[in-house]
């Protein structure tokens, strides 16, 4: 694998302080880039410059900082439903302030860039199984900001030279396996650590969102991959693009789903404790099921997820679970 020296814009963040992990422990090196409007100071190690992504002059000090020879972009707003409320927020922020962070990348000779894309460019699924020609028609302004920026960077590469790869996620999920990082959102929107807060007794109960879909047992499907499996992809992605590999997207996901009755009986299996469950209407645009076809991952980057295990990857969020219910009660005495 070639020296990886990286810029790692939003390394705050859930997805991006693992990566920063994944570097340091690949022997790498890489800078953060974060503002910390949503991310968290002490999720990060190493070197950290305080700033936005549409600043040049906090981009030009971080790429100094260590001659940073490639970039990863997770610093995308990502809440669907504040994205429909606030349409020009995510327009402004993922689109707008990448196309600045993207010029001065470029201006400054770095060519390489993986951008953490999403599965809701993809719209209204139209088979069980989506590969990366599935019609893009995203239903949501963060899909649609998502599938934006992946065309920007296709015309970066047409018109400046920069190499890029986006990896489009499907449900990222779990935590480091030592729970020492994981997800911090505010509000919390993913089903795992929701059911995971509710079977600890900080939430009084998890509401699920619609029983009546065409699925085995009518709850939703989804397609959950463990973020240290993201982290290892976007390491394979560097090495893919040093390799010559043509500029694309690929989707990243387990092929395999797990519905909503499925998760919270796995966190069942693993807290020892029932999960006090509601149960309400279906929500608009949520489709009865959305599994990846990592195929062209598996094949082109040499990706192979190493925690594909519902069970496992809701151990690894317990474990995650424990320690920020630990820190509460702290806080509280």
């Amino acid at each position: 694998m070639q020296e990886i020296r990286s810029l790692v814009v939003g390394g705050a963040g859930y997805i991006g302080s693992h990566m920063v992990r994944a570097l340091a422990d690949a022997g790498c090196r890489s800078v953060v880039l974060d503002n910390f409007s949503t991310g968290h100071r002490d999720a990060v190690t190493g070197e950290v410059v305080e700033g936005a992504m549409q600043d040049a002059a906090a981009v030009e000090r971080a790429v100094r900082a260590i001659g940073a020879t490639s970039a990863m972009h997770f610093a995308s707003f990502i809440r669907v439903d504040e994205s429909v409320a606030d349409p020009q927020k995510y327009f402004a922020n993922n689109v707008g302030n990448t196309e600045r962070l993207l010029d001065r990348l470029v201006e400054m000779g770095v060519r390489q860039i993986v951008f953490s894309s999403s599965a809701a460019v993809y719209g209204e699924p139209r088979s069980t199984l989506l590969d990366e020609s599935h019609p893009m028609r995203p239903v949501n302004p963060y899909g649609e900001s998502k599938l934006q920026v992946e065309r920007m960077l296709a015309r970066f590469e047409r018109e400046r030279g920069l190499r890029w790869v986006a990896l489009r996620y499907f449900n990222a999920a779990g935590a480091h396996p030592d729970g020492t990082l994981g997800e911090r959102h505010d509000p919390e929107t993913h089903l795992i650590p929701l059911a995971l807060q509710a079977a600890n007794g900080r939430r009084g109960h998890l509401t699920v969102y619609g029983t009546d879909y065409p699925t085995p047992d009518g709850t939703c499907v989804r397609d959950y991959v463990h973020v240290c499996d993201l982290a290892d992809a976007h390491l394979l992605a560097l090495d893919y693009l040093a390799r010559g590999g043509e500029c694309r997207a690929f989707n990243l996901g387990n092929a395999g789903g797990f519905s909503v009755r499925e998760v919270t009986a796995s966190v069942e299996r693993v807290t020892g404790q029932p999960v006090p469950v509601s149960f309400g209407p279906r929500r608009p645009g949520d489709p009865a099921v959305l599994v990846a076809d990592a195929s062209q991952a598996r094949r082109l980057l040499g990706w192979n997820p190493r925690f594909p295990g519902l069970d496992t990857i809701v151990a690894h969020a317990w474990g995650w679970e424990r320690r920020l219910a630990a820190a509460a009660r702290r806080s509280r005495s």
